[in-house]
């Protein structure tokens, strides 16, 4: 297995130098988070997952298929998780350093951001084979898809542009200059508009896929490395996670105004939201998972508790409400844990 280079080398190295907790917000050097117990879900079942004990990345949940897919970043596959049997329905080796793994369900395609590479990796879902690699930048992490026009857009974590991929002909198209390192990349049905966190300077752009220019600016302050990024389209509020000082921010994208903040684990990664009980769950690099009701366009603090360590990454299926946990280390070995909300 190919060593991985560290995924934000800024943050590795403020913690190895112990200054994390000079960031305003850290938790670093804080009491000890509350027990998974305190957090309002049921574990309902734990999968077991092929490989070693090592980092899991992104899902993409294929609610209509009742499959999950989970980048094994650690192992350079990605797994298709058969949730109606419980079981894993095969894996996709071939992806080293795999970050973030988005469907395109109206083509049968899964795509996958192979850091490793440097490139997007074009699989095809009903045989679970790669039928096209697209060259991207450096380090492509998050993807976004628009059905509309056919596109990918992914976040060149190392960058300063976002790949264009046509997905009609499985071709990069002209990159889109940002400006800096791209966090997250999520497509805004509501809008049409594509969304995109630069890290390393505290804004979140949007990008028109018709024309494929950054049309706006908007700033994010006291927010050190704006990376995980979910958008509430029909109530136009963008949720940021602040992976460098343990924030949450509530951004108001009428008003391009920061209405909330939020203390949260250190290192808050993915963000999942569950639309029909209007509850956002984020997961965090130290395995604290923190979850929000949304109440009165913003959030509301429920509970929050340490999962399982490095439990950083989690989805939602919006039918059953099932919350999806890849875990890398549970008694030696990855599973995804499945678990239910409670009131």
């Amino acid at each position: 297995m190919e060593s991985t280079p560290p995924r934000r080398p800024a943050k590795a190295a403020l913690i190895a130098a112990g200054l994390l907790a000079l960031l305003p917000g850290s938790v670093t050097g804080c009491s000890s988070p509350a027990p998974a117990s305190s957090l309002p879900l049921t574990r309902v079942q734990d999968i077991a997952l092929p490989g070693a004990a090592s980092r899991l990345d992104y899902q993409a949940l294929d609610e209509a298929g009742k499959r999950l897919y989970i980048a094994h970043l650690g192992d350079g596959t990605v797994h298709a998780v058969d949730l109606a049997k419980g079981t894993v329905a095969g894996t996709v080796p071939g992806t080293p350093s795999v970050h973030g793994v988005t469907l395109a369900p109206d083509r049968h395609l899964l795509l996958a951001a192979v850091s490793g590479t440097n490139q997007v990796a074009i699989i095809d879902t009903s045989t679970l084979t790669v039928t096209a690699r697209v060259p991207a930048g450096n380090t492509p992490d998050g993807i976004a898809y628009d059905p509309v026009h056919g596109k990918a857009y992914v976040s060149n974590e190392h960058d300063h542009a976002e790949t264009v991929i046509d997905l009609a002909t499985n071709t990069a198209k002209a990159p889109i200059e940002i400006g800096g390192e791209a966090g997250n990349s999520v497509y805004d049905p509501a809008s049409g508009t594509v969304m995109v966190n630069v890290q390393d300077r505290n804004e979140l752009v949007t990008i028109d896929p018709a024309t494929d220019t950054v049309t706006g600016r908007i700033p994010v302050p006291d927010c050190a490395s704006n990376h995980g990024l979910y958008l509430d389209g029909a109530n136009k509020l963008a949720f940021i996670a602040c992976e460098g000082n343990a924030k949450l921010l509530v951004l108001d994208l009428d008003t391009k105004q920061v209405t909330a903040r939020f203390d949260t684990g250190e290192g808050p990664d993915v963000l999942a939201f569950d639309t029909g009980l209007h509850r956002l769950y984020l997961a965090s690099e130290s395995g604290v998972v923190s979850v929000f009701d949304e109440q009165n366009r913003t959030l509301v603090p429920k509970a929050s508790g340490k999962l399982a360590h490095n439990a950083h990454t989690v989805a939602v299926d919006q039918g059953t409400h099932r919350v999806y946990f890849p875990l890398e280390n549970i008694d030696g070995h990855p599973v995804l844990r499945i678990m239910e909300p409670r009131p």
